[in-house]
């Protein structure tokens, strides 16, 4: 990871950080006051991510700390790690206020000001998609800015759908339906909820995916693949045997290369890794590269 690269990451996560802990405030305090079970889970949808942006804060330095003795291998794990622990706290807070508002349905739903709803919903709206917007600009490669990303968009989506049904209580004032208005706000919780669910869901895959060594997704596989090929008619090689991980921001790419007994050295063996490592470095991630020339095809089991 260049330094210039870390340090986009790590500004964009202290951005993200701040707005959280405003918009928590926010989001809590008004909730109390108009007495919205929908805003409050808000608020501590966005506190519960102001906790997690500071593990995401971590495992940035962590990772761009590099190797070390006790490391080895460097400490790339952090991110799919504190990824996976942001969706398992997401999903246990969108569990939670399933239950709860449940609770509330069936006790007869509960009193709610829609117009103080509404006002918050659309503030909260545009800030959350303006940071989400900000922050996939900042670095685009950045798995950890991509989780903070996505649950800002989660937030904007959610507060959209509390605008749409406070609107919504409002127009059934006053009418036949107005006994409805009661039930609004815990169904909003119960929408908000299965509305972004995919997204907690997405980061614990990633985690599992990434830290049992996983097959990476196709868009990073497939300029590796283009890569060597490349490179095998280039040096006139036979059908490598390719093997491509993702940790983190760290790639690993294995390329192992059969050949016939005496018809390459080792100086061979170094030109061809050269010539794939100097097709990848394109690639926005930190390139761990391993490439062999073997005459015996059972090494490669």
């Amino acid at each position: 990871m260049s330094p210039r690269t870390s340090t986009r990451e790590q500004s964009a996560l202290r951005l993200s950080i701040a707005a959280s802990v405003v918009m928590a405030v926010l989001a809590v305090v008004w909730g109390l006051v108009s007495g919205s079970r929908v805003v409050l889970f808000d608020g501590v949808f966005v506190l519960i991510g102001t906790v997690l942006s500071g593990l995401g804060l971590a495992a940035a330095r962590a990772a761009e700390a590099g190797a070390s003795r006790r490391f080895p291998f460097g400490r790339e794990a952090f991110t799919p790690l504190v990824i996976g622990v942001q969706g398992l706290a997401l999903l246990g807070t969108c569990a939670y206020a399933v239950l709860d508002s449940v609770r509330v349905i069936a006790s007869g739903g509960a009193e709610v000001e829609p117009g103080a709803v509404a006002g918050y919903a659309v503030v909260s709206a545009v800030v959350s998609w303006g940071l989400a917007v900000r922050l996939r600009r900042a670095d685009p490669a950045s798995e950890l800015l991509d989780a903070e990303a996505r649950q800002w968009m989660a937030g904007a989506v959610l507060s959209l759908v509390v605008c749409v049904g406070a609107v919504a209580a409002l127009v059934l004032r006053g009418t036949a339906w107005s006994e409805v208005e009661a039930y609004v706000d815990p169904v909003l919780v119960i929408v908000s909820c299965v509305l972004i669910a995919a997204l907690p869901v997405g980061m614990v895959r990633t985690m599992v995916t990434e830290l049992l060594e996983g097959a990476p997704p196709e868009t990073v596989q497939e300029p590796v693949r283009a890569a060597v090929a490349a490179v095998r008619t280039e040096h006139g090689l036979s059908e490598p045997d390719i093997r491509v991980g993702k940790v983190g921001r760290k790639l690993y790419v294995e390329v192992d290369f059969v050949v016939r007994p005496g018809e390459r050295d080792v100086a061979d063996e170094d030109r061809v890794r050269r010539a794939v490592a100097g097709r990848l470095t394109h690639l926005p991630y930190d390139l761990w590269l391993n490439v062999e020339l073997t005459t015996d095809a059972q090494l490669l089991a």
